[in-house]
């Protein structure tokens, strides 16, 4: 303290300018801060802003979506409804597709009558058809109203309802086969005529079911179809694309494609016998088919020689063949007067076969009796007027009593990956046609639904949205054979059924109460697959 002292007495004027820097230096600091201050203070202010102005946006959005943009409005389906006609007779053909494209599937069927329903007054002499004629009509599935319905020919022989690509713009259709032989095919969204054809297919012709959907052959941008065994034809308009092939036979033959060698062949049946068929593409005018006739205990898959041949089958009526999907690989179904094989698509080998010498029904049923596991449900008599449903390598089966012409049985796929199974028939002599549902989940329990009185033409059982609303159509009145009458197309959903249904134990052991059991099934769950 005495050196400075000392020193600030020696240099006075030195000690005021040390001052003075110093003073100058704590102001620059000073100044430095408060601008860091003012930047900190501005983009905290900046940032206040974008928070409140974030979230007066968020209101707004959520004040629109919620009070000005009305959400869409969800279609209400109606539990059970009816469409009824007058003086028809009803066919044997029921189609679930979503015609108006609201989310819900609608139904798909067909009737002959003199006109249509009130709702669109159309007659058979529109379409120039004697009258009366076959009508295909589309109904709304939420509440049975009319979506559209069209003339389409004098009778029906085959129908089929999903064909992706038909007419110019290669829109989704039905290809309607009819009598005397025509073809007329209609827009499904609006039930428009897009084409027909009435040329000669020859007396002899075996319409192949279900239609072979087949690419593009002629080059005009639509998808053709193989209808005729011995015929392609045009998606677009109908029209034969190349010459006949040779083969000559008669009714209705099932077919499968088989890939194999990245090449592909159908396999299809009539009568007693096998084909195998492989049509190759060079110049649509100048198609090569290869059509050979095989003998009813063997079959050959042929690409210019024979590469394949096993013995199958033994002596009897081919009455169905099926593509049937596998966890790896598809199968394919042979089922036959005698016994139903299960082949591998791809060696040929036999997997296994069941007895079928006494089926009420050839054309089989797949559902899932054990979780993920597919089956395959078969009706056989078992006495007079009597049958039994079993599925695969007899997972379980069911007696009933049954009566002639009754319904076909239906599956629903349930959350649990099984399927509910509806089945028509009598579990106690004396009662008319009931249907009855099966869960593998209780396997000593039916529920018997409901009964009819009336003469049941076709039974389809499908969710009328994506895992939910689960419903039956019947389709009830005369058929062409018989004398027209009235006609009725009932949709119902199946927990109205199940809620008033009566449970019947298969074995003698109750293991819950009736009421359980009802409300159990009553809040099962259902799943649309894929």
């Amino acid at each position: 303290m005495d050196n400075k002292d000392s020193e600030a007495e020696i240099h006075p004027l030195k000690t005021e300018d040390v001052k003075a820097q110093e003073n100058h230096e704590n102001s620059v600091e000073r100044r430095i801060v408060s601008k860091q201050s003012s930047r900190l203070s501005r983009l905290s202010r900046w940032r206040t802003a974008a928070f409140f102005i974030s979230l007066f946006l968020c209101l707004i959005i959520v004040f629109a979506f919620s009070f000005i943009i009305p959400c869409p409005e969800r279609p209400v389906s109606e539990r059970t409804w009816f469409r009824n006609y007058d003086n028809a007779v009803a066919y044997q053909f029921l189609a679930i597709e979503d015609v108006n494209e609201d989310k819900v599937q609608d139904v798909i069927f067909a009737f002959k009558a003199s006109n249509s329903s009130s709702s669109f007054n159309r007659s058979c002499l529109d379409e120039g058809l004697p009258s009366p004629c076959a009508f295909v009509a589309a109904v709304s599935g939420t509440n049975g109203r009319a979506l559209w319905e069209r003339p389409a020919a004098e009778e029906i022989e085959w129908m089929e309802c999903d064909i992706k690509q038909l007419g110019e713009a290669a829109v989704p259709g039905c290809l309607v086969v009819g009598k005397p032989v025509s073809l007329t095919t209609v827009a499904l969204r609006t039930g428009e005529v897009l084409w027909r054809q009435s040329s000669d297919f020859g007396a002899n012709y075996t319409v192949l079911t279900p239609v072979s959907v087949i690419p593009d052959v002629d080059s005009d941008g639509v998808q053709d179809l193989i209808i005729f065994i011995t015929f392609i034809h045009s998606g677009k308009d109908g029209r034969q694309i190349g010459s006949a092939g040779s083969l000559n036979v008669d009714g209705k033959a099932r077919y499968v494609i088989l890939n194999l060698d990245s090449s592909s062949y159908f396999l299809f049946y009539t009568g007693t016998v096998l084909f195998v068929n492989s049509v190759c593409k060079s110049d649509y005018n100048s198609e090569i088919r290869i059509t050979r006739q095989l003998s009813e205990r063997s079959f050959c898959i042929l690409k210019k020689t024979i590469i394949i041949s096993l013995s199958l089958f033994s002596s009897g009526d081919i009455r169905y063949l099926a593509k049937i999907p596998g966890q790896s690989r598809e199968n394919i179904l042979v089922v036959n007067s005698e016994m139903a094989t299960l082949i591998n698509a791809q060696n040929l080998q036999t997997l296994w076969t069941l007895n079928t010498s006494r089926v009420v029904r050839y054309e089989p049923l797949l559902g899932y009796y054990k979780p993920d596991v597919l089956g395959i449900v078969l009706e056989s008599e078992i006495g007079p007027n009597m049958k039994k449903s079993g599925s695969g390598a007899v997972q379980w089966d069911l007696k009933l009593n049954s009566r002639a012409k009754s319904p076909g049985p239906a599956t629903l796929s349930t959350a649990d990956h099984r399927s509910a199974f509806l089945i028509w028939g009598e579990y106690q002599l004396g009662t008319h046609g009931q249907l009855y549902l099966f869960h593998p989940s209780y396997t000593n329990v039916l529920l018997e639904l409901r009964n009819s009185t009336d003469q049941i033409i076709a039974f389809n059982a499908t969710l009328f949205e994506r895992s939910r609303h689960a419903c039956y159509v019947l389709l009830r009145g005369p058929p062409p054979s018989e004398e027209p009458g009235p006609v009725s197309l009932m949709k119902r959903k199946l927990k109205e059924d199940v809620s008033e249904s009566r449970v019947i134990w298969l074995s003698q052991v109750a293991v819950d109460s009736e009421q359980y059991i009802r409300d159990r099934l009553y809040r099962m769950r259902f799943h649309s697959r894929v």
